[in-house]
């Protein structure tokens, strides 16, 4: 960041290059944030030149945020300035078999979806507690709700990080700092494509509008609400989830997950 800073309030958004994130970060810039935005993508670049359209300074990094590393490097950015939202939005997927997987892969998604993301927020939300002030926005998935057949370390680490935004929520209360989980169902992104998920069911359905989903999360966040479950047919699938043996619930999942399964009918 320059070293001159704005008045304006300043937020860091994760995995910003497209879909979900490149929407929140969008509405941060249409309410008056300063934006960093990140991603491990030479995509990032581009988003930065389309959000530096509206009035506010934004500055990009390109990082493995899978990594404590990468996670550095973007808080390096930042140059000391206080925060006042993060909105921790990177992740990945990985479809297929679990015994089919390269374990590299397996551990990145680990490591982006849970590890580089919880490092980010306990660095963050550290400085806000001192302050007494922020909101943090963390995007977990209806996927933590349910075992995910053929996204099994995917849906794991929803799971983690849907239960852990409520318990650091709690942690923080009356501190000043509010956590919000944003819990989307399948939505029109990247994700599908780069899971290797498009010869799926769940690959070739029609899914959420990432705006509509990144409007709800920002205004849960912008209210301090606990979290938000985007979309009435994700909040029945939920309902659901908690309703059905996690053993009905791995059966179903597999018709959506499956390789090949886009040709099944």
């Amino acid at each position: 960041m320059t070293d001159h800073h704005s008045d304006r309030p300043f937020a860091i958004v994760t995995g910003a290059s497209s879909g979900i994130g490149l929407e929140l970060a969008r509405l941060c810039a249409e309410h008056g944030f300063d934006l960093l935005i990140a991603a491990d993508e030479p995509a990032i670049k581009q988003a930065a030149e389309v959000l530096r359209g509206t009035n506010v300074e934004v500055e990009a990094v390109q990082a493995d945020l899978a990594t404590t590393e990468g996670v550095d490097k973007l808080l390096a950015m930042a140059g000391g300035r206080p925060i006042d939202a993060l909105l921790a939005n990177a992740g990945h997927g990985l479809g297929h078999a679990f015994l089919d997987q390269d374990f590299q892969d397996v551990r990145h998604v680990i490591g982006t979806n849970i590890t580089g993301t919880i490092y980010l927020v306990q660095q963050v939300a550290r400085q806000m507690r001192k302050v007494a002030n922020g909101k943090i926005l963390i995007t977990g998935s209806i996927a933590g709700f349910m075992p995910g057949t053929f996204n099994a370390v995917y849906n794991g680490t929803k799971a983690f990080i849907d239960s852990f935004a409520y318990a650091l929520r709690d942690e923080l209360k009356d501190s000043g700092v509010t956590v919000t989980c944003l819990m989307p169902g399948a939505t029109e992104t990247e994700f599908f494509e780069r899971a290797g998920l498009m010869d799926t069911k769940i690959g070739q359905a029609e899914k959420d509008d990432p705006a509509e989903v990144a409007n709800n999360g920002f205004a849960a966040m912008m209210h301090g609400e606990a979290g938000v479950i985007s979309g009435w047919q994700n909040k029945l699938q939920v309902a659901m989830a908690k309703l059905l043996p996690s053993s009905v619930m791995a059966s179903q999942h597999r018709k959506q997950a499956e390789p090949g399964s886009a040709e099944k009918h």
